[in-house]
């Protein structure tokens, strides 16, 4: 079977694409070709400086791209409200949400403008607002989807429900796991939520593999020269950016692709490769989880659906 690249996205001619975190890395890149296939793409962005930017270079490669940032904070409860507002007051439906965004610090704890760990702060509970707020606007699109964003890091993680925010026993490389965990739990149990409610929005999952991306960079700025220097010389070895965003493509746009469908790199340890079907970490499929998660997610932010 022919190897599925950015080059099979079908026209997208006529569909608002959002995606968190898109001026830069795999947000970037998925922004990028939804806009190469014709879709109105709205960039979410924590710097809308750093936004703008990105519109003017991809404008420049592709002149007739309908692209726009608009501010999200997915720290902030309160910018993921406005933003949600905005888009429902601009937009009748929007087609593809790609919740992409993502954080990874090393260093000592960090927290949300709401008091919530940063890792699972943003990367799941600021996309599980933003979600839900949108719902309403997701709803009247044709073939719609929600693309949640995975990590191989998941695989070796488990989730403290008394204990969310790792306040116990913080370690920066598990908070994030764990975030990705709940991130992958997430977007399984909103596939749930959807089909038994009969709503035609579609919740997939997507991972990377392991590939080069500023999220690793960025969280090595506070570490000594050696870690840097080691962390450089890894990141060699990682698939280039444009292959990792394949896997949240394929998700995004694909014929055939259905809800509750996880997709990843097929090759050694899903680290790089074509894009296939995957097996999620037991815990991220597991009902019971994806039950206590949500409910959980419901009283922390105070956004309830579904």
């Amino acid at each position: 079977m022919t190897e599925w690249t950015e080059r099979d996205i079908p026209d997208q001619s006529g569909r608002v694409a959002v995606v968190t975190g898109a001026n830069s890395g795999l947000g970037l890149v998925t922004a990028t070709e939804l806009a190469r296939g014709g879709a109105h793409v709205v960039m979410a962005v924590r710097n809308t400086v750093a936004g703008e930017r990105a519109v003017a270079d991809i404008r420049r490669s592709l002149p007739n791209a309908a692209i726009e940032a608009r501010q999200l904070d997915l720290a902030s409860l309160q910018s993921v409200r406005a933003f949600a507002k905005g888009m429902g007051d601009d937009f009748p439906a929007i087609d593809l949400l790609v919740n992409n965004a993502g954080v990874l610090h090393l260093g000592s704890p960090r927290t949300t403008e709401d008091g919530f760990e940063a890792h699972f702060g943003v990367n799941m509970l600021g996309h599980f607002a933003l979600t839900g707020l949108l719902l309403g606007t997701l709803g009247p699109a044709a073939d719609t989807r929600v693309v949640s964003i995975s990590s191989t890091a998941h695989r070796g993680a488990h989730l403290d429900f008394d204990d969310l925010m790792s306040r116990g026993d913080f370690k920066p490389r598990r908070a994030y796991a764990r975030s990705k965990l709940a991130c992958t739990l997430y977007g399984f149990e909103l596939h749930r939520r959807l089909e038994r409610d009969g709503s035609p929005v579609a919740s997939v999952v997507a991972h990377p593999g392991i590939c080069r991306t500023n999220l690793s960079p960025r969280a090595f700025e506070e570490a000594d020269p050696v870690s840097r220097a080691i962390d450089r010389a890894t990141q060699l070895m990682f698939a280039p950016v444009q292959a990792g965003a394949r896997s949240q493509l394929h998700a995004a746009t694909a014929p055939g692709v259905r809800g509750g469908q996880f997709y990843g790199p097929s090759g050694f340890k899903e680290f790089r490769g074509p894009v296939a079907l995957t097996r999620p970490n037991p815990e991220a499929a597991d009902p019971a989880y994806g039950k206590k998660l949500w409910t959980a997610a419901e009283a922390l932010t105070g956004v309830s659906y579904l």
